[in-house]
């Protein structure tokens, strides 16, 4: 990494924003890929928002919550908002979203059936850039869904490849760019590449509207879009709180028609309604491809406008569009002041900002991946809107919602009001923040925009999210649902990445969230620790179908389930608050005592763990040399839950080392842990001591070192968990030999499952029964270069099992990185795990010199193959991958 970060123009421009509120970032990517199907958008009785809101009805329905749109920007409240819309003739619509299949229309869930790719972006988007590929063949909308319905979960999913669509490459590449001339001057290019063999025509359809907030009986005052009277292809917007704006369009080389409609529901086509408005959301769609003549208003003016482009295209030929949306609202508007210039000049910006982040020894491929991976995470940025209480109750403007709905999803948490751009998981398949996800996007985030993740980590905690009662909000489908407690981790690894990467240490953010964060270890402590012996429950936490039955229900015959991930979770949680309260307390020794309790609340956790309330019984299972989840029983019996998975790794990630150095410049928190020690040497056997010539070294560890070294056997074993990309979510010794649970007469059974799920749990769409998960191998990397920070080089494990060969915890942290990045590495002959065979459904990514340097960041990896699976536009946490290279290399 270059010492000349801070010099570069991109973090000039961060720079501005944070200390003189310039709004860079006012404007960005931020809008959804998908709004229609969200729950946001669900007003039915029984909460099936897939069924409610569909792909159908989204071109025609105006929405309440938020837009989406291909390639899209809005400014920050989302009030004007631009994207593309593509026609090539033989369409049923206008492509103006990404069309994908529901949950329940997949046979392995919600899937996006779009190629699309986010290319490059800087954190204040001064510069944007996104490739979508659009056949020229007719979509096969119905294809695509009558196929996937006759797939069972064993079958692969059906997919656009396999469709024929772009056979002999008769597709276009649709490359969308945006430029900041300024924070509120953006300039726009649209290429489009004709790759098929004959010329092809196309409507390119930029696209200027205002979302609708004049529909719902809160506000009914309205904006408008017109058509410059002075230039005819200059579009001028005009809102109440937001001033003037114009968007001006080229007309060099083709002179577009310009279309206006208004952003309105089309009552008569979705409700059969006989007075509906005359102007509709779909109106520019049915001017253009069913040729309805009445559908556009010929006063040109409305909420909605198009410029329509109709582009003949040679065989190989590009076809440019230029546009210039601005504030600047002159007379007489100029599209080409310097545009060409000012793209150049943010392009050559973008390449030193990144250069100027990134290793200098990495190969152009990982520099490629990397820049893909961070551009993922800044196009993932979205706007969320989201008020519960209005929701539940209904809009004045709109028909009363089903009653039933006021006791239904969400219902405890009418405090909830959002209005803010979030990092989101995938802005198609997750169109809303998850909270875990959200801490891991911070760590990436942390690396080009410190203080976005910042501002990420504390928005989950504001008043208008996080419960009165101190409880985080899981995902919008079930708030009240429990993520692993990951925020206090990822604050201080924001923290640190920024003094590493920036200089800058912030203790103010570090203190400002702590607090917060006391409150959310305290609801854990009220609400997961049901018998206050330091046990926790918890739910599904993340892990989805990890487990034998559904661990966010009621267990069979009035069971709990005493989970070894929960309490591992709260012991890294405990050591994650001491070290912040430590960092603290080297300006405010008040944090000292706070440290301390949390010093303690460790180790408590820690003997818990090996022997609940003194009851002699342990999640540590002494014959298997692992830890299980144990099954408490009404009748007073327990009884370990013998399944290797990921729940049995995660007391791995409870680690930390006390350096005399550190604990001597805290005198009231070194007497309080001396007399802890000295008073309770029950207790403190489970902290680890070392002698050395700078004095006393102290290791708190949920995993002693002999149980360390039996976890790591089986961890390590390329026929248990060890894969070549990675650590299983399930081991693979549960191929041949899958669990069975006989309870209640009833068969409960988990086997290793290295692709998709076979099990309807949780949507079907996520499967933690055998692949590899980034954010789970993340912490397992980092867990093992912390033992190794304490136990050195003299502690050695064969690596991998059987094979033979010794080697230190650091050599094993530093190839399971390799690993992980190999997943998206070309290999030898230029190809990509993560696309899977050659021969395969992603053929095309592999032979194909248009398509094989594109990288998508998928939700999660086969846990043999490494082939990319689930929600293909993760980053999202697997935008991981991007700090795995730079702390790597």
């Amino acid at each position: 990494m270059s010492t000349n970060l801070t010099q570069t123009i991109e973090a000039q421009r961060l720079h501005e924003a944070r200390e003189t509120k310039i709004p860079w970032r006012k404007w960005g990517p931020y809008l959804s890929e998908r709004a229609w199907g969200t729950v946001r958008e669900d007003y039915s009785a029984n909460g099936d928002a897939w069924r409610y809101f569909p792909h159908d009805h989204a071109r025609s329905k105006a929405y309440r919550w938020g837009e989406d749109g291909i390639a899209g920007i809005s400014d920050r409240h989302q009030i004007l908002c631009f994207a593309v819309a593509l026609w090539n003739g033989k369409d049923p619509i206008l492509k103006e979203r990404l069309f994908g299949l529901t949950g329940p229309q997949g046979n392995h869930g919600e899937d996006v059936k779009e190629y699309y790719f986010y290319l490059d972006a800087t954190p204040t988007h001064s510069y944007l850039k996104y490739l979508y590929k659009y056949p020229q063949a007719c979509y096969p909308y119905e294809q695509l869904i009558e196929e996937n319905r006759q797939r069972n979960r064993s079958d692969p999913e059906y997919d656009l490849l396999d469709t024929g669509v772009f056979a002999e490459d008769r597709y276009f590449d649709v490359m969308i760019e945006y430029a900041k001339a300024s924070p509120e001057d953006i300039l726009i290019r649209l290429s489009v590449t004709n790759h098929g063999d004959e010329t092809a025509e196309l409507d390119l359809l930029p696209t200027l509207w205002y979302r609708n907030t004049w529909s719902w009986g809160a506000d009914d005052r309205k904006p408008r879009l017109r058509l410059d009277r002075d230039n005819p292809f200059v579009i001028r917007a005009r809102h109440f709180d937001d001033g003037l704006r114009q968007l001006i369009c080229d007309d060099t080389t083709v002179q577009p028609e310009m279309l206006f409609t208004e952003n309105e529901t089309n009552t008569a086509r979705l409700y059969g309604a006989q007075e509906a408005p005359a102007f509709v959301k779909d109106g520019i769609n049915d001017y253009i491809v069913n040729g309805q003549q009445d559908a556009v208003n010929p006063n040109q003016s409305g909420t909605k406008a198009s410029a329509r482009y109709h582009l003949t295209i040679a065989a190989g030929a590009t076809a440019t569009i230029k546009l210039r949306l601005t504030n600047d609202i002159a007379p007489k508007p100029a599209l080409g002041f310097q545009f060409d210039e000012i793209f150049a000049a943010r392009i050559q910006e973008a390449d030193e900002f990144y250069n100027a982040v990134m290793p200098a020894n990495l190969d152009e491929d990982l520099r490629s991946i990397q820049r893909q991976a961070l551009a993922g995470m800044i196009w993932s940025k979205q706007f969320y809107y989201y008020n519960v209480r209005r929701w539940l109750r209904g809009d004045p403007g709109t028909p009363e919602p089903p009653r039933a709905r006021r006791r239904g999803r969400n219902h405890g948490w009418r405090h909830l009001d959002n209005d803010d751009i979030i990092s989101m998981p995938d802005k198609w398949e997750y169109p809303w923040f998850a909270a875990w996800d959200l801490a891991f996007h911070c760590i990436p985030l942390a690396l080009i925009d410190p203080d976005f993740a910042q501002a990420q980590l504390i928005l989950m905690l504001r008043e208008w999210y996080m419960h009165p009662n101190g409880q985080i909000p899981a995902y919008e489908w079930k708030f009240e649902d429990v993520n692993p407690p990951v925020h206090a981790w990822a604050a201080l690894r924001v923290y640190q990445i920024e003094q590493e990467v920036w200089g800058r240490q912030d203790r103010s953010f570090l203190e400002r969230i702590f607090h917060k964060l006391l409150l959310n270890f305290t609801w854990w402590v009220n609400r997961k620790d049901t018998e206050g012996n330091n046990i926790f429950e918890g739910g599904f936490l993340g892990l989805d179908n990890i487990g034998v039955f559904d661990r966010s229900s009621l267990l069979p015959g009035g069971a709990t389930l005493e989970q070894s991930d929960a309490t591992s979770w709260m012991g890294m949680y405990c050591l994650n608050l001491m070290n912040i309260a430590l960092e603290l307390a080297k300006d405010n020794p008040a944090y000292e005592d706070v440290a301390s309790k949390f010093f303690e609340h460790f180790v408590h956790i820690a003997r818990a763990m090996n022997n609940m309330a003194g009851q002699g019984l342990a999640l540590w299972d002494e014959e298997d040399g692992f830890y299980y989840d144990v099954l408490s029983l009404p009748n007073g019996k327990a009884m370990p839950l013998r399944v290797r998975s990921m729940v049995g790794l995660i007391p791995l990630f409870a680690t930390t080392t006390l350096e005399e150095e550190t604990v001597n410049q805290f005198p009231g928190f070194r007497r309080r842990m001396q007399y802890f020690i000295d008073n309770y040497p029950e207790l403190s056997m489970h902290i680890e001591t070392q002698a050395t010539d700078a004095g006393l070294r102290r290791f708190l560890s949920l995993v002693s070192r002999d149980r360390l070294q039996r976890v790591l056997r089986l961890m390590l074993d390329e026929n248990e968990f060890l894969s070549p990309y990675g650590i299983r979510s399930l081991s693979r010794y549960h191929l041949e030999r899958p669990y069975i649970l006989q309870l209640d007469d009833i068969a409960y059974q988990v086997g290793y499952e290295p692709a998709e799920s076979q099990t309807p749990l949780f949507g079907g769409n996520s499967n933690w029964r055998g692949p590899i998960w980034f954010p789970v191998n993340y912490l397992l990397i980092e867990a093992l270069e912390n033992f190794h920070q304490f136990l050195g080089d003299d502690f050695k494990i064969e690596y991998p099992t059987g094979s033979g060969k010794i080697t230190t915890l650091a050599e094993i942290s530093a190839d399971l990185s390799k690993r992980m990045i190999n997943l998206f590495a070309a290999n030898e002959v230029g190809q990509r795990p993560i696309y899977g065979a050659v021969n395969g459904q992603n053929s095309k990514f592999q032979i194909d010199a248009r398509w094989r340097e594109l990288v998508v960041f998928h939700e999660y990896f086969h846990g043999d193959t490494g082939e990319g699976l689930g929600a293909s536009h993760q980053t999202g946490w697997t935008g991981l991958i991007a700090q795995l290279i730079q702390q790597t290399h």
